[in-house]
């Protein structure tokens, strides 16, 4: 039987492509993407052999100290503006939504302290939490539900969403900060913890008039 020769300089149809040209597959495939792509899902694109996490380490250097990077979000990757440059794009925002005082406590509640149930919310928070509060977070994709918990009644629980780690440029809910920088940054105040009286969240936003801005 005769042997199949490659030729010098030939590539065999299950070579896999040079390491160059891998990162500007997945550089492709990151700039056209809107959400972060897993590196599974980047070698479920790729040719047979690549590399895509061998890819990407040379695609984020080569992309340091430019104007986009290419950064982990959660389990995937994306193409962002740099952090420092985020001011640049302000003009460019198309839709602005308000969050009450009682969305953001629920929030930071579940990003601090996910998986986390309704009643460990409330009980955190001191208060009732509406369900208009968990719908408005949900409608943002900001959180999701999560696994159920292994308690009688198997309660849903709730966790941010890469959405949520996107917006805020963090890799994951452990980049969060501290109480020490949220008090540093004015986020946290001495106001008496919520639920001295029969409260909800209709009764704090009546009477909130403070608001942040998702743009």
């Amino acid at each position: 039987m005769a042997e199949t020769t490659t030729e010098p300089g030939e590539e065999s149809l299950f070579d896999a492509p040079p390491m160059g040209e891998q990162e500007r597959m997945v550089e492709a495939i990151l700039f056209a993407s809107a959400e972060p792509v897993s590196v599974r899902d980047l070698a479920g694109r790729m040719p047979h052999g690549a590399d895509p996490a061998e890819a990407l380490v040379h695609l984020r250097k080569r992309y340091e100290g430019r104007g986009v990077q290419v950064v982990k979000v959660g389990d995937g990757w994306a193409i962002r503006t740099a952090a420092d440059l985020g001011f640049l794009m302000q003009k460019e925002t198309v839709e602005t939504r308000k969050l009450s005082r009682a969305a953001i406590e629920t929030l930071a509640i579940i990003a601090y302290h996910q998986p986390v149930t309704r009643a460990e919310i409330e009980e955190i928070r001191g208060v009732s939490v509406s369900r208009g509060t968990i719908d408005q977070l949900l409608d943002m994709e900001w959180i999701r539900f999560g696994r159920r918990k292994m308690t009688p009644g198997r309660p849903v629980t709730f966790v941010v969403t890469e959405g949520f780690l996107d917006h805020f440029g963090l890799e994951s809910a452990r980049d969060l900060p501290g109480l020490k920088e949220l008090r540093a940054a004015g986020l946290l105040d001495n106001r008496p913890p919520p639920g001295l009286g029969a409260a909800s969240d209709e009764d704090e936003d009546d009477d909130q008039d403070d608001m942040f801005e998702d743009g």
